[in-house]
């Protein structure tokens, strides 16, 4: 079964703020979601991890 994560969650995932997350979803440049409820966004784990893998912090 998949499960679904809010913002914050994501934050906490990617090692970003929430802000950051909302700004690049507001961009179309963070990982797949979708609205539940007319306000809500969710983001299933899987969509999460792949967007994580594909985008790599650069150090430096």
């Amino acid at each position: 079964m998949k499960r679904y994560l809010t913002t914050k969650e994501v934050a906490t995932l990617a090692r970003l703020s929430t802000r950051t997350i909302e700004r690049l979803r507001a961009l179309g440049r963070g990982p797949k979601f979708f609205r539940v409820g007319g306000k809500g966004v969710r983001y299933a784990e899987i969509d999460v991890h792949a967007w994580i893998e594909k985008h790599p912090v650069e150090q430096g």
